[in-house]
């Protein structure tokens, strides 16, 4: 955790005292997901007619911001994201908000190397343990380095968010300048819907794979969630966790026994984890929990460190893949939807471990306008993002199969993508294939 700067108290004030303090050309620090202050954020938008020109850092919003909604031509506060939720993209589409690219991993030390000092950060966190520090609960991520980098700290402390277990995971007093008192509202919860059948048909190809003692990364989304779904009853013994964000299937699987972290190569016995964005059940089995620890996202991310684990297994999914292998997860088209978030780290440290295994997953298809599109194409939408590129892409897989395109040629890979997109679409994409030169003459 922090150090202490010195012997400063931190001072309590009411949010309108708070927002006060800040005047038009700052830059402001929201911190990343659940960490994002309510209080605070209304009293500022009460001022959005006295001011100009505030600058406004966030991630992945979970709830509406009064002061987006209180400036909807953006005359006064102007919004970057470093990983868009549903709220901030609906933003990014007005043209309210614009998108900071980033491996997710690196992200503290974007804030120690190259972001210049903020004036203020306010962020969310639980209330001042016995210890002075006032803990950052689900949203450790890169705090740390955050706080390290303001002028000015805010914490605006809500009772119902979770002490969450960590080396790193907190702000002492010494290091806060104001308090605000937050209350006891409820933290945002993001409850996953059920697997569809595509879903359990990609999740089962996937939870064949995976051997006892393995060590799971889950990303977001539906296809992630669902392979913790088939794990519950695929009879594994002692899987492991390191991943980015702990969702409630994680949860399920510990709670059913399935996951016990005895095999782990490092943190043995601690499911670990940068932030959590699930149910209020899930909030209630890490507060306090020492079989959780939440570290900073350069310790979770980095490579090098998820491959210090054997057996590492990465699950995320994609919105679109080109014949070749690559990746185009965070776009459609111009349009940005999401962002890199940690898929590439993960997708090269689970490569980089000992028998370790990543698996990218995607339906065939799917529906835009009421028109049925193919997700693996000859090549990628204009526009398009990669998120990972065709060197490090893995396992791919959809409901029509699974293929491992690590060390195969473009023809092979062309090949192989085809077989496992939707029948409908595979005489179309081989003949695409041809008409761009990816099979060489007389190929299969």
């Amino acid at each position: 955790m922090s150090e202490r700067r010195g012997e400063k108290a931190a001072v309590a004030i009411s949010a309108a005292e708070a927002a006060a303090r800040v005047k038009s050309g700052y830059w402001l620090d929201y911190g990343f997901g659940l960490s994002q202050p309510d209080l605070f954020d209304r009293a500022l938008a009460s001022r959005a007619a006295e001011l100009s020109d505030v600058k406004i850092r966030s991630a992945l919003t979970l709830t509406p911001r009064a002061t987006f909604e209180a400036d909807l031509h953006g005359r006064h506060f102007h919004f970057f994201n470093w990983h868009f939720s549903a709220y901030d993209r609906k933003q990014h589409d007005a043209g309210r908000c614009n998108y900071i690219p980033m491996n997710f991993g690196e992200t503290p030390d974007y804030y120690r190397r190259f972001i210049d000092p903020i004036d203020v950060v306010c962020i969310k966190t639980a209330p001042k343990d016995q210890n002075g520090f006032f803990n950052f609960g689900c949203s450790t991520t890169y705090l740390e380095a955050l706080t390290e980098r303001a002028r000015r700290v805010i914490v605006e402390v809500c009772e119902t968010m979770p002490r969450v277990c960590g080396p790193a995971n907190g702000i002492h007093a010494g290091n806060v300048d104001f308090v605000i008192d937050g209350g006891s509202g409820a933290l945002a919860q993001l409850s996953p819907a059920p697997p569809s059948a595509v879903e359990c048909d990609v999740a089962r190809l996937i939870a064949g794979e995976i051997e006892d003692g393995a060590c799971l990364q889950i990303g977001i989304g539906g296809m992630p969630n669902a392979v913790c779904s088939m794990l519950r009853t695929a009879n594994l013994r002692d899987l492991g966790v390191h991943t980015e964000m702990l969702v409630d299937g994680v949860a399920d699987l510990i709670e059913a026994g399935v996951v016990t972290n005895a095999k782990k190569q490092i943190d043995t016995g601690l499911t670990v984890f940068s932030f959590a964005v699930g149910s209020a059940q899930l909030y209630r089995l890490i507060d306090g929990n020492p079989g959780f620890a939440a570290y900073a996202v350069d310790y979770t991310n980095l490579p090098t460190n998820i491959a210090r684990n054997d057996r590492v297994v990465s699950i995320n999914s994609t919105t679109q893949m080109d014949l070749q292998g690559q990746a185009a997860s965070e776009s459609s088209g111009m349009r940005h939807v999401s962002g890199t978030g940690g898929q590439l780290q993960f997708v090269r440290g689970a490569y980089a471990s000992r028998d370790g295994k990543s698996f990218i997953c995607l339906s065939s298809t799917y529906e835009k306008g009421g028109v049925r599109q193919s997700r693996i194409v000859s090549t990628l939408t204009a526009g398009n993002i990669v998120t990972t590129p065709r060197t490090d892409t893995m396992y791919v897989v959809t409901e029509y199969g699974m293929v491992n395109l690590k060390g195969k040629s473009v023809a092979e890979r062309a090949k192989a993508l085809i077989s496992i997109a939707h029948p409908d679409y595979r005489e179309q994409l081989s003949r695409e294939a041809r008409a761009n030169q990816l099979f060489p003459k007389g190929y299969g």
